[in-house]
């Protein structure tokens, strides 16, 4: 049997994250991970280009059914943490839109950092190691894989979720907390499209490829970012971000043009009496094949001057209040992360470690800790995943 000071199954960010901080310490670590290779959802995110961190990254980017939870690990190992480890590696990146920070060359600076930093620790990776079974002893756990028998005195469990299954993803992390005792809060797909109902499908359908900036509105939270048309539903950076507050059977209220008062730019029209229909004023603004899917062709065809403040308060309530009740999500398939997972109020907040079993930690996205899109999980994986290295 290999003895060892700390295992961490998943050699994912919050996972090698973990085994740098607890390697400095001068523990001896051993990462095991069923898949091929290292960090593969590092190298997939923001299309090859990983949204590491945010510039701006506060509590209330979380979701959690505890929302105090993620407070203590964020204050003691930040963006700006993580960024100064960037910088010793001199990672040249960028700033998009809200804060968003994204290599300028690709995702593998990230993981070779990382795998550059477990070198040095004297980190031990072991791939392609599924593991079958998980046992207390006294001291610590025993770990049965493929590979053989391990043993640990801390157990780091650093598995992910269940998004993005073609990657490997597995509900694992999830079972080993119900096998020591874990409560686990119920887990659904996280910044994920929406498919529509049948019928709004087959009137939606057509505008595939349409996008454009838009708020759209939850009973709990409103964002204002792009919107995109497809075959399927709604997708695109605002719906993602919704998706994570929408509960089954709820209706989003969409505004399509949140920088206009649709209401007033039509009666100022009539008030200068022009000609022009109401398809001509708003074809200014929004896409000719959007307007016949959202209002009626006869109002469209009437003319400015000939419509009443009702008919004005029809189309500023369709395009600026347009309430649809999404059939659902397109699921794990294509979910960027899992809401829910193992129940904050099992672990400590200071060290990620479990509550009731000695020396058992959960880090990451398997915690019940959901950040908005860009740059919010990762830095959860990195502050959790710092914090228990602390300790493990």
């Amino acid at each position: 049997m290999f003895e060892t000071d700390v295992i961490i199954i998943g050699a994912g960010a919050s996972g090698l994250m973990c085994a740098i901080e607890a390697g400095k310490r001068g523990r001896r670590v051993l990462v095991l991970d069923h898949a091929n290779k290292a960090g593969k959802k590092i190298l997939m995110s923001g299309g090859g280009r990983c949204n590491f961190t945010n510039y701006s990254v506060e509590p209330e980017n979380f979701i959690s059914n505890n929302p105090h939870f993620c407070k203590s690990a964020l204050s003691r190992f930040s963006q700006w943490d993580f960024l100064a480890m960037v910088g010793r590696y001199q990672i040249p990146f960028h700033e998009r839109e809200h804060g968003q920070l994204f290599c300028d060359n690709s995702a593998k600076d990230i993981l070779t950092m990382l795998l550059t930093e477990c070198a040095a620790a004297g980190i031990s990776i072991r791939l392609d190691t599924p593991i079958n079974r998980i046992q207390q002893q006294q001291g610590g756990f025993i770990v049965n894989s493929g590979a053989g028998q391990f043993s640990c005195q801390s157990l780091v469990i650093a598995t992910g979720g269940l998004s993005i299954p073609k990657m490997g993803a597995t509900p694992f992390g999830y079972q080993i907390a119900e096998q020591f005792g874990l409560n686990i809060i119920p887990t659904r797909a996280g910044l994920v499209p929406f498919t529509l109902q049948p019928h709004d499908k087959d009137r939606f359908s057509p505008l595939s490829g349409i996008a454009l900036p838009c708020v759209v509105s939850s009973a709990r939270q409103t964002f204002k970012e792009n919107l995109l048309f497809t075959h399927r539903g709604l997708s695109g950076p605002v719906i993602l971000q919704i998706s994570s507050y929408w509960q089954p059977g709820e209706a989003i209220v969409i505004d399509l043009l949140p920088d206009t008062n649709v209401l007033a730019e039509l009666k100022n029209k009539r008030q200068q009496k022009l000609k022009n229909t109401v398809k001509t004023v708003l074809e200014s603004y929004l896409p000719k094949r959007l307007l016949a899917c959202l209002l009626e062709e006869s109002l469209l065809n009437k003319s400015i001057a000939d419509c009443s403040d009702p008919h004005f308060e029809q189309v500023a309530k369709q395009i600026q209040q347009w309430a649809i009740k999404p059939n659902g999500t397109e699921g794990y398939r294509t979910a960027e992360v899992t809401a829910g997972g193992v129940d904050c109020e099992e672990l400590s907040s200071k060290t990620m470690a479990s509550k009731k079993v000695p020396g058992l930690y959960f880090i990451g996205e398997v915690v019940d800790v959901t950040g908005w899109l860009g740059g919010y999980n990762f830095q959860w994986a990195w502050s959790s995943a710092w914090c228990a290295g602390q300790f493990v």
